[in-house]
């Protein structure tokens, strides 16, 4: 890829983005980790790559504003739309696409060439471990969601089970499972360093929020007649 279509490709994608959890530097972050595990692959098309990964979020700020709209779809959408109109090739335009409309975390629709699964992967990991962390918790904010759930009995919910969102039930839903989930071994093994961060966060909150309320309930039964 030479650098005029990277900067065209980059210019569009500075242009979609405005949510400050799937901001530019997630972008980068991803592509960055994309290559990375990139090198330890045969016969990757890099042109293809890294074009998805640079437009792989341009569709959040429709999703943003409506939640019934999936991103990767939308995005997919607009991303072959804006290469036939800038005459890149169809058939390239087409394998963009189907990276982008395959990268989300889902149990169908699932990437099927070698620069999907590295998008995928890449993507994945920047919810791994400390930083994944943080992303959901500044995404959680955006979206007015709470830390955690409190059951009918005044317990704390641990996200195990829970319905309601909040950042205990994305936890458990999604970000717990992400490390048996990578194509790549390579994205599998940064997954692995990154985990011990995340469950210690996870942990050592829960435990936290779970202790406050035990002793402070209790405290408050006795006090109030």
């Amino acid at each position: 890829m030479n650098k005029q279509t990277y900067l065209l490709l980059e210019n569009y994608m500075l242009s979609c983005m405005e949510d400050s959890a799937h901001d530019k530097e997630h972008v980068y972050r991803v592509l960055y980790q994309a290559l990375e595990i990139a090198r330890t692959e045969k016969d990757v098309d890099y042109d293809i790559l890294i074009a998805a990964c640079l437009l792989h979020d341009i569709g959040r700020k429709e999703q943003f504003d409506n939640p019934s709209v999936c991103h990767a779809a939308v995005g997919s959408e607009k991303a072959y739309q804006f290469l036939i109109e800038h005459e890149f090739a169809a058939a390239y335009a087409e394998q963009v696409k189907q990276c982008i409309r395959t990268h989300r975390y889902r149990k169908t629709d699932l990437p099927q060439s070698l620069e999907a699964k590295i998008l995928f992967d890449a993507d994945k990991l920047d919810v791994t471990g400390a930083l994944g962390i943080a992303r959901t918790l500044i995404y959680k904010g955006i979206v007015s969601e709470p830390l955690y759930s409190v059951a009918p009995d005044g317990t704390v919910q641990d996200g195990e089970n829970d319905t309601a969102p909040s950042f205990f039930q994305e936890y458990k839903y999604k970000l717990e499972k992400l490390y048996s989930r990578f194509y790549t071994a390579r994205a599998t093994e940064i997954g692995r360093e990154r985990q011990r961060a995340a469950v210690n966060f996870y942990d050592s909150l829960y435990s936290e929020v779970k202790s406050a309320y035990l002793g402070g309930r209790d405290e408050l039964d006795r006090l109030i007649d």
